[in-house]
């Protein structure tokens, strides 16, 4: 059993016809709005316009609905005649499609209706699971943020005039900042955010955050489901969805920089948040929307896209026109002009549909015939201009032209993003290479991100090390400055770059090597490094000697390795032993400890020998006095 068992000819008419004529009427609004948000500067204003068309778009089905939909009438009502049914008799040239066209159509109404019926049923439940989901997660385990962060929230909250009660909450199960609820909202702060932003970036987070909240964005949000969900079959609907959620994060942006100020460090936190995108669909997120578009808008630097903009603009043109044209179209084969019937036909004669689809219907029917719309051609026709551009021309135009000049010739937009937010400049990039530095643009975002300046690079370069790009990025993390290394000089160290490396790595500082050399130890740079790593310092070369031993920078080394301690060379010097270095080497190898000799002694073995304790150690014959 279809659906046509459950509607009314009338009611499966009115709403397949409302359908059709969406095609035209949806691709019109969205057209409307691109050539709207275009002339627009401020993200509210393009929020709102496309929200006002998105509002738009649910109408008119509706009022189509309405303006084919033919009340009831009594079933004692005398026919209408035959010459008033079908004025095709009259014009068969001109009225002979339409009949066939309004023959056609009824035949596919009710599978189109199901069809629709259908999505409708799918997006619904899809929808509905997600709000399901989305309330499971707000009761999910959150522990509310500490009374210093939570002083935090309070302020900007104040400072953004919300008077709600917000709970702040901060949880493992979210990987990105966002807001859930719509009467009594929480704002969940994971612990990648409270761990990997600065106390500003996160001040700027919360900001966006409660911008969502100040501005009813959950409740927008959940109209653009519903639409979604009754016009799921029109891209023009799911476009202007995205563009809505692009505006309201644009929107959010520009209420955390206002109260924040700082656009750079705000984009930054947005770059490491894109890294974390794990958040509800329906929960409002501060990592929400396109990374490149945002940080773009954020850094103006939005001229890049201005030719795509004078495209999008001459599409939308275009698709206005087939629009109406389409529109134009469908009227015209659903109510026929009067100027196409005689003129002494009655000018209220019903279109064929009516008798197509209802041919036993003693009824007259009540649906008003008008005429097709005519489009003035003037504002459509007419070239559009081009729309004023968004960002701040000289600004970013002067940025890319003097990164140009610097020696930087093809730079992606990712590349630019990046080098504007770590604020790298074109007379930083300059002073780079008159230094000899020649590196690409991930190097040069790299040195700038550690800091690595023109005069840094000139003071190591004057101290004779050979640098390369990977070399100074790496030194400059390790903390490797030029009066470090006039330090090691001065005590007679002269590394060369990859040792220096090596060297600050292990902490090796000019007073560790002045204490070895006091002790004696002349060491090269490697055997430093050698004994940094193996935790020999002065202190232990001292102890050492006193005990009258000199060993070598190597056996020095290898003492510390095998953990022969200044307490078990004592140990064993009062147990009569006056071992070597090779033989403490040797005797804690083989596990000869204190405890052993003593175990010897007192069984009488007199004039021991490193070889008769190591017999008598593998011999096993004190195991059980060696253990307890």
């Amino acid at each position: 059993m279809t659906l046509a068992h459950w509607l009314s000819p009338n009611l499966m008419r009115s709403l397949a016809w409302a359908l059709l004529h969406f095609l035209w009427q949806g691709t019109a609004l969205a057209a409307l709005a691109v050539l709207g948000t275009a002339y627009l500067r401020r993200a509210s204003a393009r929020y709102v316009l496309a929200v006002a068309c998105l509002f738009l778009m649910l109408a008119a089905p509706v009022v189509t609905f309405f303006s084919y939909w033919q009340p009831e009438v009594s079933p004692y009502q005398a026919p209408e005649p035959a010459s008033y049914i079908a004025p095709a008799a009259i014009h068969p040239s001109t009225a002979a499609p339409r009949v066939a066209a309004h023959r056609i159509a009824p035949d596919v109404f009710p599978w189109m209706v199901e069809a629709w019926l259908a999505g409708v049923a799918f997006f619904g439940l899809r929808a509905t699971g997600g709000f399901i989901l989305l309330e499971r997660m707000r009761r999910k385990e959150s522990i509310a943020v500490g009374i210093a962060l939570r002083g935090t929230c309070l302020a900007l909250q104040r400072r953004l005039g919300l008077r709600r009660v917000i709970a702040y909450c901060h949880c493992h199960w979210l990987d990105a900042p966002a807001v859930i609820g719509w009467f009594r909202p929480i704002v969940l702060l994971p612990v990648t955010a409270l761990t990997g932003l600065s106390e500003a970036q996160l001040r700027a987070v919360i900001a966006h955050e409660l911008a969502h909240i100040k501005r009813f964005d959950s409740f927008v949000n959940a109209f653009q489901v519903g639409v979604e969900t009754v016009l799921f079959y029109h891209p023009a609907v799911w476009w202007l969805n995205h563009r809505i959620r692009v505006e309201r994060e644009h929107c959010c942006d520009d209420v955390a920089i206002s109260l924040c100020g700082d656009a750079v460090d705000y984009a930054r936190a947005l770059t490491l948040m894109e890294e974390w995108r794990e958040a509800p669909a329906l929960a409002m997120a501060s990592n929400r929307g396109s990374l490149t578009v945002r940080v773009t808008r954020l850094l103006g630097i939005n001229q890049l896209g201005s030719s795509l903009q004078r495209g999008g603009v001459t599409a939308a043109a275009v698709c206005l026109v087939a629009a109406l044209i389409a529109g134009n179209a469908f009227l015209g084969i659903v109510h026929p002009v009067s100027a196409q019937t005689q003129p002494n036909s009655p000018p209220t004669a019903p279109g064929p549909s009516v008798a197509a689809t209802a041919p036993a219907s003693p009824r007259k029917s009540s649906r008003p015939t008008s005429p097709a719309p005519q489009v003035k051609p003037s504002p459509v026709v007419a070239p559009v201009p081009d729309p004023v551009p968004q960002a701040e021309p000289k600004t970013a135009g002067s940025y890319i032209d003097g990164m140009k000049s610097a020696g930087l010739g093809d730079i992606t937009v990712d590349q630019l993003i990046a080098m504007k937010i770590q604020g790298v400049t074109p007379d930083y990039v300059r002073g780079l290479r008159a230094q000899g530095v020649q590196p690409d643009v991930e190097k040069i975002v790299a040195m700038r991100i550690q800091d690595v300046t023109p005069e840094y690079v000139r003071d190591l370069r004057s101290l004779g090390l050979d640098l390369t790009d990977d070399r100074i990025i790496a030194m400059k993390i390790q903390g490797v400055s030029g009066d470090y290394v006039r330090a090691l000089q001065s005590a007679g160290m002269h590394p060369d770059s990859d040792t220096l490396l090596a060297m600050r790595i292990q902490g090796v500082t000019p007073d560790y090597i002045r204490g070895l050399h006091d002790q004696g130890f002349k060491a090269n740079e490697e055997e430093i490094v050698s004994m940094r790593i193996q935790g020999v310092t002065p202190e232990y070369a001292r102890d050492v000697r006193a005990l009258g031993l000199q060993p070598t920078t190597e056996e020095l080394i290898a003492m510390r390795i095998q953990q022969v301690t200044p307490e078990y060379i004592k140990a064993l010097q009062a147990a009569g032993l006056k071992f070597t270095v090779d033989e403490l080497i040797r005797a804690k190898i083989q596990g000869i400890t204190p405890e052993f000799v003593d175990q010897a002694s007192k069984h009488g073995f007199k004039n021991l020998t490193l070889d008769k304790l190591i017999q008598l150690k593998n011999a096993g014959v004190f195991q059980d006095a060696a253990e307890i």
